[in-house]
């Protein structure tokens, strides 16, 4: 028997483990799934939509429990509270649209012709979540998908092992059926043995490109369909015309909360010359006043990354582009809690540039690289020089200028004086290695239901 094991990065201890699943034993919870997902999709939406948000709700009852999982799970200190705004906004928003979103297009009511598109359940979705935002991230996919009439499947990162049996056993006591939102254990194997088999309707998977690769992989041939949230190399740019303590608070904060591991998370910035310097030092003195440490302590606002060899990924970029030329800027000796371990110390990294790791490559940790530009077509050119494609965050007061550049960035999402943020009204998505698909907004729920044409011709 295989067992899935959650290694705590608070003290590398075994927090949680858990059996997983054989593959005989997944294929009878996917057959139970498949042959609820009919009258669960015949129910009215209403029922369907109230029922969701009733499981949001009994989650949210189990907040402090919750949160305290969280820290010793993946780091995150208490003191933020969990991941119930972000949560709720999500839920709230897709319920609001369920009606609107998934509502037939209609082309003609006649006397003689009744013509629309109606939009229709995939059948069983299959959500694979991630450890950094377990909570949001499913729920990106959970609720939308048990809105439109889909049974979901949901298999939860081993580092959040929790997470999963959290969400299921509050959407079960809210009313859900035990059939109709299943989590499972499951390791690689057996995973990549469903997708082949055509196990699923339609997969969400949210994670690194390597994942996303083995996905697809595994999925070849099935016509399976697919929606891939992969990584992210997100930059922000700050013109010479910024709000510059506005655009220092909220690029260091994107860089550096939750330790930095955050899909959206600021990872380079590029700031016009004539505000390089003043930028520089303010992000500075934001990035030094953390404190690192225990995250189930209420005074600690960095926690340690989730994982001992996610902080050695960082801690090898820095060192690489250090040796290639570039400067750490934030004094270690005010971070004594770093252990060499998961507790990682924040960085600020100066006098880099595009030949390091360090600002090619998703580093997902509370390290940033800054870079002087003479305008918008160098700042641009950089922007773009990544294979990945998740957000932007332009900074500057002219809105046009804004929108203009944002039609030369290859990128799912441009923000202006903003950074790490999930609008549940706009299509989460991505380009390049970033993935395909979207999630969220009305484009969330077509992703989540297929087209029906109805082409009815009347007889007098």
């Amino acid at each position: 028997m295989t067992m899935i094991q959650c290694i705590s990065p608070v003290d590398g201890s075994v927090y949680a483990e858990r059996p997983a699943s054989s593959l005989d034993e997944a294929r009878a919870a996917i057959a139970r799934a498949r042959a609820a997902q009919k009258a669960w999709a015949r129910r009215p939406l209403d029922e369907r939509v109230a029922l969701v948000l009733k499981g949001v709700a009994r989650l949210n009852e189990m907040g402090e429990e919750v949160v305290t999982e969280l820290a010793w799970q993946m780091g995150r200190p208490v003191k933020y509270g969990g991941e119930f705004k972000g949560f709720n906004e999500r839920s709230n928003y897709m319920a609001e649209i369920a009606g609107s979103a998934l509502a037939p297009l209609v082309v003609e009511s006649s006397e003689a012709f009744e013509r629309r598109i109606a939009r229709e359940p995939h059948g069983v979705v299959f959500v694979i979540a991630p450890w950094n935002y377990p909570y949001m991230t499913a729920i990106n996919s959970v609720a939308p998908a048990l809105m439109a009439g889909n049974t979901v499947v949901l298999k939860h990162a081993s580092q959040t092992l929790l997470a999963g049996e959290r969400l299921a056993r509050a959407f079960h006591e809210a009313g859900v059926p035990e059939e109709v939102f299943v989590n499972l254990f499951l390791d690689h194997e057996t995973t990549a043995r469903l997708l082949a088999e055509r196990q699923f309707d339609f997969v969400n998977f949210t994670g690194s490109v390597a994942g996303g690769r083995a996905i697809e992989q595994a999925a070849a041939g099935t016509f399976t369909g697919l929606g891939l949230e992969l990584g992210g190399k997100d930059p922000g740019y700050v013109m010479e015309d910024a709000d510059l303590d506005a655009a220092v608070d909220t690029l260091m904060d994107g860089a550096t909360f939750n330790s930095g591991q955050c899909c959206c998370g600021i990872e380079r910035v590029y700031v016009h010359e004539s505000l390089y310097d003043a930028f520089v030092e303010k992000s500075v003195a934001w990035v030094s006043n953390y404190r690192l440490g225990n995250p189930l302590d209420p005074q600690t606002t960095l926690g340690p990354m989730a994982h001992r060899r996610f902080a050695r990924t960082v801690r090898e970029q820095i060192a690489e582009a250090v040796a290639k030329g570039a400067r750490a800027l934030v004094d270690p000796k005010l971070f004594p809690q770093d252990d060499g371990g998961a507790y990682l110390a924040p960085q600020i990294l100066v006098d880099v540039d595009h030949s390091m790791a360090f600002m090619r490559e998703e580093t997902f940790g509370p390290a940033v690289g800054i870079m002087k530009v003479s305008g918008d077509t160098e700042a641009v050119s950089l922007m773009n020089d990544s294979r990945y494609g998740l957000t932007v965050s332009l900074w500057t007061r002219d809105t046009e200028r804004a929108a203009r550049l944002g039609q030369e960035l290859e990128t799912g999402t441009v923000f202006m004086n903003r950074a790490d943020y999930l609008d549940p009204a706009l299509c989460w998505t991505g380009v390049k290695e970033t993935g395909r698909g979207g999630s969220l907004s009305v484009i969330g729920f077509h992703n989540l239901t297929r087209p029906k044409s109805y082409h009815l011709r009347k007889l007098s």
